[in-house]
């Protein structure tokens, strides 16, 4: 046992391999963005690895509802914890969740009426914090772990850097500070403070730069701003015929850049916030060793966003392969993913702030995404933030399918109001539930579900319940 896993949640580990060691036909059912692929990824490989015959499917939680469960043991990683899961057991069920959301039993959770084994493994029982401690890849690990199998500690780290666990303080902290130290002492993982600018291996650093931060810079989507700040600098835009990226700055050009940034964000910010500017500008970044510099899947923030790419095109089983070492077609197929996603992003941006729809209220701002894929209205919100107002959060929303099945709503926010203490992620869930839906997440990005026709009544109250927040 490490010391950094209680004693209780290190007993669950075991009662959870000796449930996997004694099952002949396993099932997996795993969320489909990156946290929930790479976790499905993990425990598929160690079922591989145990001789252990399996299925992994990826879903929407909306979806939970429709499972009917038909094999010896149903693991649920990454949700299953805010689902009724414990409403699908039968008398030949055994089931296992490994999750790090909030849920809906307690600890000790045992229920007379249910015929079959069921388990759940959650840091939160153990004390320990979902959204920045650990991640739904995280818990897969620690049960891989408890087979031997250490080598995949690399996934872990992508699962929280794909769930934005460092957000917050641009460190992984708790057990993910764990996973990670495992991955570095085995040469898979080079751990770096950099700043904090996507794009470190593929992207140009001028198109990097124009990216840069959720408050409005008079660089934000400026190229030609971004070219002449690097100049002024003195720092060179090429090696040679080459465009230069974030990885090929040295110390004192990225310290001069810093400083540079630093200064500008510090005088578009409220004197309160300034404090927290360095945060913003730089943090911890992750380099796997064994990938191709220069790829998208050298840096954990950049094949974290091709993983997404594959999820929210319907292809999670493309990038489980990339996972599992199955890459003779899927890195090209991943790449083809990548571009469409990519281009698919600009066409949607591009609409929205050419057709001016991003809405004021008193406390948020909204705009109506019908005809957004569900799957992406979460990432178009947070690039549209430094179009609008970065003091208050955005909300985007889609229709779920045909819009029979509701409406999809994300949230987005600079990480400036998540240091005020501001979690949306609660206040998500809670307004979600006054308009008979459900939600929840993190606290600078989550999510719902509402019931059709229920948007507005939806904003009325976030709006109110905001007040005196932001």
């Amino acid at each position: 046992m490490n010391k950094m896993i209680p004693a209780p949640m290190d007993e669950a580990l075991l009662k959870a391999k000796k449930m996997v060691e004694s099952s002949e036909d396993i099932k997996i059912y795993s969320h489909i963005d990156c946290d929930g692929i790479t976790a499905g990824a993990i425990l598929s490989i160690l079922l591989d690895r145990i001789g252990k015959e399996h299925e992994i499917e990826f879903i929407q939680l909306d979806k939970i509802d429709d499972i009917k469960l038909e094999n010896e043991l149903t693991i649920f990683s990454d949700l299953g914890s805010g689902q009724k899961i414990d409403e699908l057991s039968t008398s030949l069920s055994k089931i296992l969740i490994l999750d790090h959301h909030p849920s809906l039993r307690n600890p000790n959770f045992n229920n007379s009426t249910l015929q079959g084994q069921f388990l759940e493994i959650n840091p939160l029982f153990h004390g320990i914090e979902g959204s920045h401690e650990i991640s739904g890849g995280g818990m897969s690990y620690l049960l891989a772990r408890s087979f031997g199998f250490i080598d995949l500690s690399w996934m872990g780290v992508l699962s929280a850097v794909g769930d934005m666990q460092n957000s917050l303080t641009g460190k992984l902290e708790g057990l993910n500070r764990l996973i990670l130290n495992e991955s570095t002492d085995l040469g898979k993982i080079k751990s770096m403070n950099d700043l904090s600018i996507y794009g470190r291996q593929t992207r140009p650093l001028f198109v990097a730069l124009s990216y840069f931060g959720d408050v409005n810079l008079p660089i934000t989507n400026n190229k030609t701003e971004c070219i002449l700040l690097l100049k002024s600098l003195d720092i060179p835009r090429k090696n040679g015929k080459s465009h230069r990226s974030l990885c090929d700055l040295n110390p004192d050009e990225k310290g001069r850049l810093f400083s540079e940034l630093v200064r500008m964000l510090s005088k578009e910010v409220p004197s309160r916030y300034i404090k927290y500017v360095p945060k913003l500008v730089s943090a911890d970044a992750y380099d796997f060793v064994d990938e191709e510099p220069y790829t998208p899947l050298r840096d954990a923030s950049e094949f974290s966003t091709a993983v997404n790419a594959c999820s929210r095109n319907k292809k999670p089983d493309v990038a489980l392969n990339i996972l599992k070492g199955n890459r003779s077609d899927a890195l090209d197929e991943m790449e083809a993913l990548s571009k469409e996603h990519r281009r698919y992003l600009a066409q949607k941006i591009e609409l929205i702030e050419n057709s001016d729809m991003i809405t004021p209220m008193n406390n948020l701002q909204y705009f109506d995404g019908n005809g957004i894929k569900s799957e992406v209205i979460g990432t178009i919100a947070g690039m549209v933030l430094n179009y609008g107002d970065w003091r208050k959060p955005i909300i985007g929303f889609t229709p779920v399918n045909d819009g029979n099945n509701g409406t999809k709503v994300s949230l987005r926010c600079s990480r400036l109001l998540a240091y005020d203490g501001i979690h949306f992620g609660h206040i998500i869930r809670k307004v979600a539930e006054k308009v008979g839906g459900s939600g929840g997440g993190h606290s600078v990005a989550c999510g719902a579900y509402i019931p059709p026709g229920k948007q507005q009544k939806f904003l009325e109250i976030f709006d109110s319940s905001l007040e005196g927040l932001v």
